[in-house]
């Protein structure tokens, strides 16, 4: 593998916003997780559960609800009471719209997708109808004493149940009336509570309509009659959250405790027609809060105030036992945050409100390997850049000079240029930035720091020439006629020849920079690009999908190299596949062509294509006995994947020179640590 001196570096003081709700589209298989700063993110399941497109948080939006609709169409509602549509191609805000109610605390789309409810906090429950391109709203529905909570359709879409304090309505939608009210139970455990919060509701086909609330309970209502049917204390705390399957045999509820229960429908005796709920598995995947669930065809979704969204599968469901079968808990972004001058050994880390640039320390100390040197100069903190306005930074970098930073708002594009004096660095804004740059999704400079690479959410590519404190526009790649697809990813070669731009689909673009024209277009592939670079001296283009497949793709050439068709044609390994976080990263050696370096979350890899490929009987995984090894031995169970699982979860990891890698950690137990305290659960004899 080589020996390399590694930066390791933990203070990244990243901690991802605590998930809100998540909606689950079966026609697409695509789930869609709004977070507590109002970032919405959309992960594909098929994909290997890869989170393919995000938009970026806003202060005012504390967002409450979440839903598609008819057409893969989705839309948001929150406490400052608007009702936005999101451009799902473009990957920005369509239109928002006042839905003059006051705070929106639910809403939910009709069976058929072609009307949306919402639930305000002055008690109105609202009818809007969907157009093909805005929602336009129909009528109201009698208006209860206090805000609507929670909401959801019988799938015949006649009748609505609606959540609120105290009391759950069932309405009538056509007259718009309330057909039942029922009153729930107050007492906890025989204690009467001030007051019981409807936290969810489920409306079945057979007109039961089961309820999640304040006091612990699962409860059963006959909606016909406004009766309580059945009541399950779960828990000690609040139940804040119900999702149930497509053909209502199963469904999972989330407790305050961090704690998630699944319900199914299991016939009373062996031989009987009769049925009941059942409470089967409790699940404790969470620490805190599990504020969200969604119930997808073979798995339990949930996701809280701990960060994490944790997919469940479930086994009854999973035709081949593999490594869809396994449990998945994703913290990170699929998305760099961290951005690296090679030439001053700086760190750009981006949060959602500032940046910060570090310099990284240093060491005069000597060892053997495996040694931990002392820091003869400490890492330092140089800057600290805080964002005007509500918006969220969608990305940001910084030039490998260390002269230039780069950052983006939805609103906004921002130019600075930085001076080092001794220990000092003084900062400029570049002033009079274009607007068409603003709202872009991948900010790239290039090798020499002179060139500057824009990704708009338009899917066109702008370059900007930089020089002493001053920017030229000097071209822009237009989209095909007729696209609007986003860009997400961008790479430059060392030379400055190629830029190769990914979209959200799976298509890689690659232009020539010299004659500022597209060059070519790598084959489609059937899974979303997650990293892509491209290599010195030969041009090759390396680009990682999400089902962990790696392509190396010739630009002077125009087709695959012989490499990457030898290693598709044999395989990877099938532990390489069973990965389950995205490779985020690629670079190279600078001295070592053969070498490419890449990572995910969980490990760090360097690829040397001129040794054999690994088989299925091989180790894919280098054992630790091997060190121990002659040469000979060595060589004999040699192969191309050095793989190092040292340093996780890794958000970053990058060659400084030929000797010198940076790692950029983030232990969880940080993260948890700076989270608020979880419920006080007493445990046996304290």
């Amino acid at each position: 593998m080589g020996e390399f001196r590694v930066h390791r570096v933990r203070f990244f003081n990243y901690v991802p916003s605590g998930i809100r709700c998540v909606a689950y589209n079966n026609q697409s298989n695509r789930l869609a997780v709004s977070r507590t700063d109002g970032t919405v993110e959309i992960y594909n399941l098929s994909a290997n559960y890869f989170q393919e497109k995000f938009f970026p948080g806003h202060e005012s939006r504390a967002t409450e609800a979440l839903c598609w609709a008819k057409g893969h169409r989705l839309f948001s509602a929150g406490l400052n009471g608007e009702i936005i549509e999101y451009d799902l191609q473009a990957l920005n805000i369509k239109y928002s719209m006042d839905a003059f109610g006051g705070p929106i605390w639910s809403m939910t789309a009709s069976p058929g997708g072609s009307q949306l409810l919402i639930g305000c906090e002055d008690g109105s429950v609202k009818l809007f109808q969907i157009t093909s391109d805005k929602i336009q709203f129909e009528r109201n529905f009698d208006r209860q004493k206090s805000r609507i909570l929670s909401l959801s359709w019988h799938p015949s879409g006649t009748h609505i149940a609606a959540g609120s304090i105290d009391y759950i309505s069932v309405f009538d939608v056509k007259s718009g009336s309330a057909a039942h009210k029922m009153m729930v139970d107050r007492r906890y455990m025989g204690v009467s509570k001030r007051k019981c919060i409807i936290w969810g509701v489920a409306f079945l086909s057979d007109g039961t309509v089961i309820s999640v609330d304040s006091a612990g309970k699962v409860q059963f209502w006959d909606s016909a009659t406004g009766t309580l049917v059945k009541s399950h204390l779960i828990s000690n705390a609040d139940v804040q959250s119900i999702a149930v399957s497509d053909q209502e045999d199963s469904f999972v509820v989330g407790t305050a405790e961090g704690t998630v229960f699944h319900f199914q429908l299991v016939s009373v005796t062996s031989n009987s027609n009769e049925k009941q709920w059942v409470r089967t598995k409790p699940f404790q995947h969470h620490t805190h809060d599990v504020r969200t669930v969604a119930h997808s065809p073979t798995a339990l979704i949930s996701g809280g105030t701990d960060t994490h969204l944790v997919i469940r599968p479930l086994m009854e469901k999973v035709e081949v036992k593999n490594y869809d079968a396994a449990l998945r808990k994703i913290t990170f972004p699929h998305r760099r945050l961290i951005s690296c001058s090679k030439k001053r050994q700086l760190l750009l880390f981006q949060f959602a409100h500032h940046l910060e640039l570090w310099r990284l320390g240093s060491t005069v100390a000597t060892g053997k390997n495996g040694d931990i040197l002392p820091l003869s100069k400490n890492a330092d903190h140089l800057l600290q850049l805080k964002t005007k306005g509500p918006e969220n930074i969608i990305c940001s970098s910084i030039s490998p000079c260390g002269s230039w930073i780069a950052y983006s708002t939805a609103s906004r594009f921002f130019l600075y240029r930085l001076s080092y004096e001794h220990d000092n660095v003084s900062l400029q804004r570049v002033p009079k930035m274009p607007a068409f740059l603003r709202s872009a999704l991948q900010i790239l400079f290039s090798e020499d720091s002179a060139k500057l690479f824009v990704a708009s959410n338009q899917g066109s590519l702008h370059i900007i020439q930089l020089s002493e404190g001053h920017f030229k526009h000097l071209h822009t790649f237009q989209p095909p006629s007729g696209t609007v697809e986003s860009m997400c990813l961008l790479a430059v070669s060392p030379d400055g020849s190629w830029l190769a731009a990914s979209g959200t689909s799976a298509g890689v673009h690659i232009y020539s920079l010299k004659q500022l024209k597209p060059h070519c277009t790598v084959p489609a592939y059937n899974f979303p690009v997650t990293a892509l670079a491209i290599a010195p001296n030969t041009n090759n283009l390396v680009i990682a999908h999400s089902d962990q497949q790696v392509f190396e793709y010739s630009i002077p050439d125009k087709q695959y190299t012989e490499w990457s068709r030898t290693i598709q044609k044999q395989g990877f390994h099938h532990l390489w596949l069973q990965r389950d976080t995205p490779i985020t990263h690629i670079s190279f050696h600078p001295k070592r062509p053969m070498h490419i370096l890449l990572h995910d979350a969980y490990m760090f890899c360097i690829i040397d294509k001129s040794l054999p490929l690994p088989n299925d009987k091989t180790l894919l995984y280098n054992p630790l006995s091997l060190a121990n090894e002659s040469d000979g031995a060595r060589r004999r169970t040699a192969h191309a994947f050095k793989i190092s699982k040292k340093y996780k979860p890794l958000l970053f990891m990058e060659l400084l020179d030929e000797r010198t890698l940076v790692a950029v950690e983030r232990p969880l137990d940080d993260i948890i640590a700076q989270l608020p305290p979880p419920i006080k659960k007493k445990k046996f004899g304290t």
